[in-house]
């Protein structure tokens, strides 16, 4: 009975000594940490079109681009479609400089002007030699406000990205973690597999699906990745990559949120400086 009563002790001491040491611990972790502001934003309510103005196909698809012009289309924060973009063969092109991102003047990305909540988006894709570009869903046009000054944010810090990519002649493929910067993967964040894109010059078929925050790539046919958005996941995901709270606060806040309050947003296609093409892009609703 002694030893068992010397055994109490010893746990109570321990357990008030561990409880002790955990909140001064806690106590001066938490006096060193400094919440990173997040900067006065809003979004932008730009006019959209009438989806029922555009065909559906024989599957139920709305057809979003008619092979001949862009119409339903414009330049992400713009009123109109940059002269970089333009139909060619059946195709949009973007005729690139090889100069990087090229968001100013004649380039920059554009967006089909009607959010979607719940679809399924089917297109098709070629890239130039060592070209790099990018397909955008849930897009949302977001101003940042200092000093009572808006600033039209990159679409890319408000959407997930499919990449889109020449695996084998652009460095980005080497980059970020196991593939996860190479074709159809969810940019820096998770990584297409298997890999099984097409080489440059060819054309290579995508698919994204998102229903109720579940997310799919398809790439050639197969399912290459799947996730789920508004999670504790996602938030994790988030924090280990470029758009962590550290690393870009508003960012984080935006897609970690992705579509806004509705949870619903555009297509885009990103100018990324080099020459790409796009066709065959439809969407349905999913209800």
């Amino acid at each position: 009975m002694k030893k068992f009563f010397m055994l109490l002790m010893c746990v109570a001491l321990t357990s008030a000594l561990a409880f002790s040491a955990f909140g001064k611990k806690d106590k001066t972790d938490l006096k060193n940490v400094k919440a990173t502001p997040v900067p006065e934003y809003k979004y932008i309510d730009n006019p959209t079109v009438d989806l029922k103005s555009f065909p559906k196909d024989k599957q139920g698809y709305y057809v979003i681009f008619n092979g001949k012009n862009l119409k339903g289309w414009r330049g992400y924060g713009k009123d109109h479609v940059p002269t970089k973009w333009s139909v060619e063969n059946g195709a949009i092109k973007f005729n690139g400089t090889g100069g990087g991102e090229a968001q100013m003047g004649d380039g920059g990305d554009i967006i089909f002007t009607h959010m979607f909540k719940n679809f399924e988006l089917d297109l098709e894709w070629k890239v130039s030699k060592g070209a790099n570009s990018g397909i955008f869903y849930l897009a949302r046009e977001v101003a940042s406000i200092k000093d009572g000054k808006e600033t039209i944010e990159p679409i890319y810090i408000s959407a997930p990205e499919y990449q889109v990519l020449d695996n084998a002649n652009h460095p980005d493929a080497k980059l970020g973690e196991n593939g996860n910067r190479q074709s159809a993967s969810l940019y820096d964040m998770i990584p297409a597999k298997p890999q099984n894109s097409k080489p440059y010059g060819q054309w290579n078929k995508a698919k994204i699906m998102v229903y109720e925050g579940t997310v799919v790539h398809y790439q050639n046919g197969k399912h290459v990745l799947e996730y789920h958005l508004w999670t504790p996941r996602w938030n994790e995901m988030l924090q280990n990559s470029k758009f962590s709270e550290t690393n870009w606060p508003l960012a984080y806040e935006l897609l970690n949120n992705c579509g806004g309050p509705n949870h619903e947003g555009y297509i885009g296609l990103q100018d990324h400086g080099d020459v790409v093409w796009y066709r065959n892009i439809r969407i349905k609703i999913l209800k």
